[in-house]
């Protein structure tokens, strides 16, 4: 999943942070940031894993296989933040935009365990709305050419976009048939996390 499905599925404002770190550190440092933190970094590792091994997403790989093989997931995971963010039965519009500014003000607010790099996505990404734009078509070609730029292997004229359109109702019915089981699989391991704590 990507940044606004890891910023929806938890449960403290530490874990908030924890999900976003998670891309940006090395295994060995998780270790060095409070327990919150930590559990929000575990939280982002059994959701990571769960959505890798569900049968929707592999359906939905197989809309973006042909044009960028084993990047496919990374796109999947960029198109479901767009049926997240359009989900209504999870939030309405104006829910949405108050959980965009709390997790940016979360962010910020612990900005001393945010590594530079993540730092410097935050400002684009808060000056930009990134997780409230999600919603829109526009939101979802800037983040999948986001992730075109940075792939090292892939050609950045794909037409990754022109896939999603096209295939928009069928990733539909894959985020129906999955993301339930993935809110339901994420309060289960938070549980888990409050029993070791």
């Amino acid at each position: 999943m990507n940044y606004l499905a890891h910023s929806f599925l938890t449960f403290t404002d530490g874990q908030i942070v924890g999900q976003f770190l998670e891309d940006f550190i090395r295994n060995k440092d998780r270790f060095s940031f409070p327990k919150d933190i930590q559990d929000g970094i575990t939280l982002h590792r059994a959701i990571d894993t769960f959505t890798d091994s569900h049968p929707a997403i592999h359906e939905a790989k197989k809309v973006f296989a042909p044009l960028v093989r084993l990047y496919a997931g990374a796109f999947v995971d960029v198109s479901m933040d767009y049926f997240v963010a359009n989900d209504l039965s999870l939030h309405s519009l104006a829910e949405w935009k108050s959980h965009s500014l709390r997790v940016y003000k979360v962010l910020n607010t612990n900005e001393e365990w945010l590594p530079e790099n993540f730092k410097k996505m935050l400002v684009k990404m808060e000056h930009d709305d990134w997780l409230y734009n999600y919603r829109e078509d526009w939101g979802i070609k800037f983040s999948i050419q986001n992730v075109l730029n940075k792939a090292k292997y892939l050609d950045k004229d794909i037409p990754v976009f022109e896939a999603f359109l096209e295939n928009k109702k069928y990733l539909q019915q894959c985020y129906d048939d999955f993301f339930p089981d993935l809110m339901a699989h994420a309060k289960e391991i938070n549980t888990l996390i409050q029993l070791e704590n």
